[in-house]
Formats: structure tokens, sequence, C-alpha cells
């Protein structure tokens, strides 16, 4: 573990031995640029954390291929895991759980941080605060130049949602944690909203690790699953996780694997959850044509902006389907996330991590990314 040392009184400057090192993404076209930084103020309620293993989100992918809305220069990262070194002065940094946090405590962290105090934070809508900062996404700037998780630490502000985890789980199935697992749980806390998910027909739509999650999540908590994607491979992935039946994207084809989950002798009805981790217009579509009578359905996330989704209100009000969209979680999602991990199968969820590099193969592997929709970790320690 690095050592840190800290000065006896404000301003709170922690020296970094040896220093941290950053990749910094300098725009679409530009090379990386790693940079080091010896040392780092904290204020009260702020961390340093040393990363154990980061995992790379579609999300960094497009912000290099220049479809993303980030500022650079920019450390990217917000999937990951650590483990903290040193905590800013007075009051300490707190758990999700309100436990004060210690140096050597293995924690993952929310990607954005919001301020509590403004319209969508009174209403319980914290991911669309208006002042948050987004761990990943922002423009390095001095202060705050461990923004990101692509680094050996991470920099965290007061007011980060932090959850404890335990020593023995993977870095491979934690790192994904605070992003897409805490998405799927978030998913599925939203369809909970119109009925408890056990002995429910439950499609998901999209088997990438969201949708993957999603469904062993789903499948733990009692439902019968069918999922669809067009990949075989990530077909076959999905019956690892507990579907009941997969199904390309044709109508016929979800029509016959629902009854085929359900039993041959069951009406072909529809399901009554759905959740689409695709975005893609015509998976969502083939959704609002298949469901159920009061069937909820929950969209994910990114959403083609491409192409618009045609949408029959006639049958929405007809068959009181109700259709939610889930954009990232809160901090109680995150919590439930990391419990699930403690109970599931972790070791299958960690094999979705089908890679590991260094940061120095960082750019290289951002500039050519799979189409699987599945992770490749950062370790900074390669």
């Amino acid at each position: 573990m690095t050592s840190v040392s800290a000065a006896q009184h404000a301003p709170a400057a922690y020296e970094l031995t040896p220093a941290a090192e950053a990749m910094v993404f300098r725009g679409p076209g530009r090379p990386f640029e790693r940079v080091s930084v010896p040392e780092v103020t904290l204020a009260v309620g702020e961390a340093i954390v040393e990363i154990e293993l980061a995992t790379i989100c579609a999300v960094d992918e497009r912000a290099v291929g220049s479809a993303g809305r980030v500022q650079s220069p920019v450390v990217l990262g917000h999937e990951q895991v650590g483990r903290i070194v040193a905590l800013g002065p007075g009051r300490p940094a707190r758990a999700v759980d309100g436990a004060a946090l210690s140096v050597g405590d293995r924690v993952v962290w929310s990607p954005s941080v919001a301020c509590g105090q403004c319209r969508a934070c009174r209403r319980g809508q914290s991911v669309r605060c208006e002042h948050r900062r987004e761990y990943g996404r922002e423009r390095m700037r001095r202060g705050w130049e461990l923004s990101g998780g692509f680094a050996t630490h991470t920099h965290l502000l007061a007011r980060t949602t932090i959850v404890r985890v335990s020593e023995g789980l993977p870095a491979a199935a934690l790192a994904p944690a605070s992003c897409a697992t805490a998405t799927a749980v978030a998913a599925l806390a939203a369809a909970e909203m119109t009925r408890p998910l056990a002995g429910e027909l439950l499609v998901v739509s999209g088997c990438d690790l969201t949708g993957l999650t999603t469904i062993a999540a789903a499948v733990e908590a009692g439902a019968t699953v069918v999922a669809i994607d067009s990949d075989a491979e990530r077909r076959a992935l999905a019956r690892e996780f507990g579907a009941a039946a997969v199904a390309d994207s044709g109508h016929d084809e979800l029509a016959m694997a629902m009854r085929n989950a359900r039993g041959r002798r069951s009406r072909p009805d529809g399901f009554t959850i759905a959740v689409d981790t695709s975005g893609s217009a015509p998976a969502i579509e083939l959704l609002l044509r298949t469901a159920g009578v009061g069937a909820a359905i929950v969209l994910v996330n990114q959403v083609d902006a491409a192409r618009a989704v045609r949408l029959s209100a006639e049958r929405v009000v007809h068959d009181q389907l109700t259709v939610t969209g889930v954009r990232g979680s809160r901090p109680e999602h995150m919590e439930r996330a990391v419990r699930f991990l403690e109970t599931t199968d972790v070791e299958l969820l960690a094999s979705l991590v089908v890679d590991i590099v260094s940061l120095g193969d960082l750019a290289s592997e951002l500039r050519n990314p799979s189409d699987r929709g599945l992770r490749v970790g950062v370790d900074p320690r390669r």
C-alpha cells in the first residue's frame, strides 16, 4: 500500500509516496498523458483511495470515441474498488450506513456526488442534482486532479456515497458495483413499485453486464426470466445467469420463449415486468407490443436518441401499462448492490470482466473496445 503522511495542521496536505499517477484524456484523436500527483489537499469529509481495480464502462468508450459529453482534459473512469489511505481533517467521511470510515477500509463509491440541497435532491432525485460533481466526467482542475478511476488513486469528495465491502469479494465483481450493478438494482426497485418480483414473468432485453446482473438479481428474487439478445454468446451467458428461456429480437421468438418459460400449456398472454438495458428503439417497441395487461416496463440509462420509439398511447391506457425510466442509482441501491454481491454467485459475475490491462494499455483498450457489452478491468499496479 502507498504510504501517506499528513501535515499536522490545516490545510490538510497529504504527500503520496510514491506519487499518484493518473491517465489523462486530452480529447478525441489525442494521446493520453500520464500525470504525476505528489500531493493532495483534503477537506473535511474527503478521502484518498488507492485503486485496486477499475473497469471500463461504455460511457468511457463513448467519451474517447467523441460521442460522450466530457470536457477534456479529464481522468476517465467511474467504476472501481479501492482502499482508503487517507482521510480529511475533523469529522471523517462516513459510509452510506452512517458509520465513520477508517484508513484501511476497502470501499466502492458513487459515480457522482449530489449537493443534497437543490430541488432535485429534495425530491429524492439526487441523480439529477443541479450541482452534482461527477467522477470520470469533469474537466481536470487544480485541487481535484485525481477525479477519476483510471489512476492509482482517487480523491473522494465530501457527500460521496461510500459503501464498505468485504475482503473476500473479488475485485472484478466489486468494481462495477457502483454503476452497472447498482443500476440493475435500481431497475428492479422501479419494477417493484408496481408488484413484487416473486412469481412474475420478467423479460430482460439486452444481455450486457447490466442486463446479466439484472437477470441474476431477478432470479434470486423469485422471478422467472426470459432474456432477449441478438448475440448468441450473450444469450448463452443469460442462461448461465439463470434465464429460463432466451430469444433473439423477433416477436415470434419472444412469444415462444415466454411460453417455454411458463410451461407449454400456459397461455402466452405477455410478460408482467420487463427491463430494457439495450437502449434500442426496436427492442423497446417489441416490449411495448408483447407486454401483458398491467405490465411494467423499465428503461435503463442510455436510450438511442437517433430513432424515436413508436408508442401507442391507446394501448398504454387500455392495457394499463407502466413505463418508467431509470438513470443511474440512489445511495440505497448501491448498498443493496453490495449486499446482493455477498449472496449471489459472485465468481460468475466476476467472470464478466473478461480481461485486465495496465494503465499503460488503457488508451488502446478504450479506442478498440469490445462490442460484447462486458467489462475490461484496469489494474494500476501492473
